[in-house]
C-alpha cells in the first residue's frame, strides 16, 4: 500500500492522503497578514489553558507547560526569530505546531476550541487594542489643533459656502470645526471598542463544544469584561463565529474619519495656494518638483485625501465581502484582515501627519486681513440690521440684494455708496448703517452658543483643554 505523503496541516490533514498543492497553499495561505495577529493569538491561548486547567479538563502541569512555552514563542516573535511556515496556512497553525515542539502538552491546548472562535478572539482582541491606539492618536491630534486655534485666536478669515466668500470667522473657529469633527470620531471608536468587548471563546466551530468549558472564566482573563468586571460573552454559537459586525464598524469609523482628513486637507491646500496664501506649511510636511525650482508642494495633505479613498475602499471591501455569505464561517472571511489592517495602519499614519504639518503650519496675519476686509462678508449683518428696524428678513434680503448689484455697477465697496444712493435702494438705511461694516461690531454681534464671536471661541478653546486634560 502506498504510504501517503506527509500532509504538515496536522489540524485537518488526518482525513486526507495527499497535501494540498504548492499553488493551493499559496493561493490559500494568510500567514502572510494574520501574523500580525500573533500576541493577540498567545493571549486567547493562555486564557484557553487557564480555563481548560481551572476546569480540570487538563492537569496544572500540562498548563504550566504550555503558558511557559507560550512565552518561550512570544519572545521568539518579538525578537524576530520565528519562523513563519507558508505550509501551515495561518498564525494559530504556526505557533500551535512550534508550541508543541517545546511543550508536548500543547497538543491537548486546541481541546474545546475550533479556528473559527480562534480567530474571532484574536480579531476582537486586536479591535479593543487598535479602538484604544487610535482614541490615542486623535485626541493628540485634537491638541494640536486646539493649540493652533489658541496660538491664532485674533486672526479673522473669510469663511466660505460654495467656495465664494461667504461671512467672517476666526481661524480658530474653523479649526475647532475640525476639533468637533474629530471628537466624534473619537465617540465612534469607543463604541468600536464596547462592540469588540465581547468573547465569542468557547463557541467552537459553530455550535459549541460538549466538553464542561467554562467560557466566563477565558473571558476574564483576556478582559472582556463589563464595568463590574463580569465576563461578557456572545450567547449564539453560530452568530459569534460568522460575525463581522465589528469590522464593519471599525472600518466604518476609519472610513469616516478618512473623509474628515480628506475635508481638513482641502480646507489647507486651498489657503496654502499662492491666490489665498493664508497658511505656510513647513518644509518638512511638502515636496518639491523635479522640473520647477519654486515649487513647494502640500504632497503631505494631497495624500491624505488620497488616503483616505484607499481607507474608504477597505470598508467597501469587506462590506462586499460578507453581503451574500450563509451562516457560518465560510474561507471568504479570511479576506476580512487585509482590509482592516491596511485602514488601521493608514489611518495611524494619517493621524501622525496630520499632527506633525499642523503643529507647525504657520497662518500669514497680513493675508487673512485682506481677505476678511471685504465689506460683501457683512452683507447679511446688514440684512439683520434693516430687521432689527422693522423691515421683513425678505424684504430686506431683497433690499441688500440691490445694494450689492449697485456696488457691482458702480464698481464701489458697497459700505463706500452715498447716503443717497443707497437710500434710493433702500428708503429704511437710518444714519448708522455703515457701522454695520466694521469687524470688530460684527464679532461682538456673533457671542451666542456655537457662534465665532472671540468670547465663545476662547470658551470652546478652555473646554477642549479641559476635555484633552482628563
Amino acid at each position: 500500500m502506498k504510504k501517503p505523503k506527509e500532509n504538515k496541516q496536522a489540524s485537518w490533514g488526518g482525513r486526507f492522503s495527499e497535501a494540498p498543492s504548492e499553488l493551493m497553499l499559496r493561493f490559500g495561505e494568510s500567514v502572510s497578514f494574520d501574523r500580525k495577529l500573533a500576541f493577540f493569538d498567545i493571549q486567547g491561548s493562555r486564557a484557553q489553558a487557564e480555563m481548560l486547567a481551572s476546569c480540570g479538563i487538563i492537569s496544572e502541569k500540562d498548563c504550566s507547560e504550555i503558558l511557559r512555552g507560550l512565552e518561550k514563542i512570544a519572545d521568539q516573535i518579538a525578537e524576530g526569530k520565528f519562523k513563519w511556515d507558508m505550509a501551515l496556512e495561518d498564525v494559530h497553525m504556526n505557533i500551535e505546531q512550534a508550541l508543541t515542539k517545546i511543550a508536548p502538552a500543547a497538543a491537548k491546548l486546541h481541546t474545546g476550541r475550533s479556528r473559527n472562535d480562534q480567530v474571532a478572539t484574536d480579531m476582537r482582541l486586536f479591535f479593543k487594542s487598535a479602538s484604544l491606539r487610535v482614541q490615542d492618536k486623535i485626541e493628540s491630534l485634537m491638541g494640536v489643533l486646539v493649540s493652533l486655534a489658541e496660538k491664532n485666536s485674533e486672526i479673522l478669515i473669510p469663511g466660505y459656502t460654495h467656495l465664494q466668500r461667504a461671512q467672517p470667522v476666526g481661524v480658530s473657529h474653523h479649526i475647532l470645526a475640525w476639533v468637533e469633527m474629530l471628537c466624534r470620531d473619537l465617540n465612534r471608536f469607543k463604541g468600536v471598542y464596547e462592540s469588540a468587548n465581547i468573547s465569542p471563546l468557547g463557541s467552537g466551530a459553530i455550535a459549541g463544544t460538549t466538553l464542561p468549558v467554562n467560557r466566563e472564566i477565558s473571558a476574564e482573563i483576556m478582559g472582556f469584561t463589563d464595568s463590574k468586571g463580569r465576563a461578557v460573552l456572545t450567547q449564539n454559537s453560530m452568530d459569534a463565529v460568522a460575525d463581522r459586525d465589528v469590522f464593519l464598524e471599525f472600518l466604518s469609523a476609519c472610513s469616516i474619519m478618512a473623509v474628515h482628513f480628506s475635508r481638513i486637507a482641502e480646507d489647507v491646500i486651498i489657503w496654502n495656494t499662492s491666490e489665498f496664501a493664508f497658511v505656510k506649511l513647513p518644509d518638512t510636511f511638502t515636496t518639491g518638483s523635479s522640473l520647477m525650482p519654486q515649487k513647494k508642494n502640500p504632497d503631505s495633505f494631497e495624500l491624505l485625501r488620497g488616503k483616505s479613498a484607499r481607507i474608504i475602499g477597505d470598508m467597501s471591501t469587506m462590506f462586499a465581502l460578507v453581503k451574500g455569505l450563509p451562516l457560518t464561517y465560510n474561507r471568504d472571511l479570511q479576506e476580512d484582515k487585509p482590509a482592516v489592517f491596511d485602514a488601521y495602519e493608514q489611518a495611524m499614519i494619517c493621524l501622525d501627519v496630520l499632527a506633525g504639518a499642523l503643529s507647525r503650519a504657520e497662518f500669514n496675519a497680513k493675508k487673512c486681513a485682506e481677505a476678511v476686509s471685504d465689506p460683501l462678508l457683512l452683507a447679511t449683518d446688514l440684512a439683520d440690521y434693516l430687521v432689527m428696524r422693522g423691515v421683513a428678513f425678505r424684504q430686506a434680503h431683497h433690499y441688500v440684494g440691490g445694494l450689492v448689484a449697485l456696488a457691482e455697477k458702480t464698481n464701489t465697496p458697497i459700505n463706500k455708496l452715498s447716503d443717497a444712493d443707497a437710500k434710493k435702494v433702500c428708503p429704511h438705511l437710518g444714519g448708522d448703517w455703515r457701522e454695520v461694516f466694521d469687524l470688530n461690531r460684527a464679532m461682538k454681534m456673533r457671542e451666542k452658543v456655537g457662534m465665532p464671536g472671540k468670547k465663545q471661541t476662547a470658551k470652546r478653546i478652555a473646554h477642549w483643554k479641559k476635555f484633552l486634560a482628563k
